[in-house]
């Protein structure tokens, strides 16, 4: 494993931290961004020394298992710290970049292959998805009476990636279009994503197409479309186009035996204690899936996806690697729901100042926001509580992974934001 020392909360000597992570017997991880001393790019090394005991009093009373997390701003990493252990039943202690389930920040990558075939004209965001699904050509909408009409116009890609296609996920709500999702089976991750689509468009539409925001399957189908629009399965094209330029070396839809032991567990509460809900050797993620989740399928790591979010906030390049244009990107970043359907709303977690983007929410009003945002920050998360945000304006990058359901126990986010806020010179 790595070095049980390295909690370093700060780096003031590249050389010495990436030494110290090689000196490990597990596989080494990839290397991430530069590091830097925090005075040199603007940031409190005094304040950011703070997170690390905020962070282990989560761990010593009980509430979570393990925590890793990290700040990068103008392109190095500032703080890169795990505290607690990856797996409840086996105390093995939690390294900085072990492999975590990602879930829903699958998203982000799955929205940026799609506008990488945008930009090759293999993809318009007016499409109709029935051009890469037919049977979207005959969707119909559930009404308040209980009956199933036509729906009023087809759902685009647009629509997809800015979850207001109608479609729904079936376990963040109890609507009656919810309960028929969860009847039918058809999240249960048995297809591949031909299968997979073709049965969605069978369900029935929440809302017509662009009348209502609503968290939902439409990023998987999205990963759908990346297969037909690319001619190549889903996973092939992440890792050519995505993964292998920005060196994401342990990001895939399932964990090699050879990195199993980075693996960390993913945890609940049970009887007042924390129990492994999902285990590193024998889980969901052990095997290569039958469905390739493009909205929550994918495992990462710290290091990994620093370099995508940098890709991001660099506007679509990082060293040599052009993934993106840069008017693409600026344009994934700005809120595209109309006035009426601001703010958004899932669950507890998202605050009254988010808009929605091509792929990631954005902050649109930073005075009605509970957190110390900016107008443009962008952001999402994971369901196993894996956070992250980007805020162009402070050049800034902030990630907090747990591996614990339910989604948002705690405000764990919200405190660790303030942290690296207020470390901010």
């Amino acid at each position: 494993m790595y070095s049980a020392t390295f909690h370093s909360t700060t780096f003031n000597n590249a050389s010495a931290v990436m030494s110290t992570l090689n000196a490990s017997t597990q596989s080494p991880p990839s290397e991430g961004l530069p590091t830097a001393n925090p005075n040199a790019v603007g940031m409190s090394e005094t304040e950011l020394a703070r997170i690390r005991p905020t962070m282990q009093a989560y761990i010593d009373d009980g509430r979570l298992a393990g925590i890793m997390t990290m700040v990068a701003r103008r392109g190095h990493i500032v703080h890169w710290d795990a505290v607690g252990v990856q797996d409840a039943d086996t105390k093995t202690p939690l390294h900085p970049d072990d492999i975590f389930r990602i879930f829903s920040m699958t998203k982000p990558i799955t929205s940026t292959a799609v506008m990488m075939l945008v930009e090759e004209g293999k993809i318009r965001l007016d499409d109709p998805v029935e051009r890469f699904v037919p049977e979207f050509s005959d969707v119909s909408v559930w009404t308040d009476d209980g009956d199933r009409v036509p729906a009023d116009k087809s759902i685009t890609i647009k629509h997809l990636l800015t979850h207001t296609s109608g479609l729904t996920y079936g376990f963040f709500a109890d609507s009656p279009v919810d309960r028929i999702y969860n009847e039918s089976g058809v999240m249960s991750g048995t297809e591949d994503l031909e299968h997979f689509a073709a049965r969605v468009a069978e369900l029935p539409l929440i809302a017509n197409p662009g009348a209502r925001w609503n968290y939902s399957a439409s990023t998987d189908i999205l990963g759908r479309v990346v297969e037909v629009a690319s001619g190549q399965k889903f996973d092939q094209f992440l890792q050519e186009r995505i993964f292998t330029p920005l060196s994401m070396t342990d990001t895939a839809f399932y964990v090699s035996e050879d990195k199993r032991n980075r693996f960390t567990a993913n945890h609940a509460r049970m009887n007042n204690t924390l129990a492994v809900t999902d285990s590193p050797d024998t889980g969901r993620y052990t095997q290569p899936p039958v469905w390739l989740s493009g909205g929550g399928g994918l495992i990462s790591t710290a290091s990994d996806y620093i370099r995508f979010a940098q890709m991001l906030l660099q506007e679509g390049h990082l060293n040599d690697s052009r993934i993106l244009a840069e008017d693409t990107v600026r344009n994934m970043r700005t809120n595209h729901l109309p006035d009426d359907m601001v703010p958004i709303q899932l669950g507890t977690y998202l605050s009254p100042a988010y808009g929605f983007g091509l792929g990631f929410s954005v902050v649109v009003d930073q005075a009605g926001s509970p957190e110390p945002d900016n107008n443009g920050v962008f952001r999402w998360a994971g369901a196993a509580n894996t956070f992250f945000w980007i805020d162009p304006q402070e050049e800034l990058i902030g990630m907090v992974w747990m591996q614990m359901v339910p989604f948002a126990a705690y405000n764990i986010e919200r405190e660790f934001q303030t942290l690296v806020y207020n470390a901010i010179q």
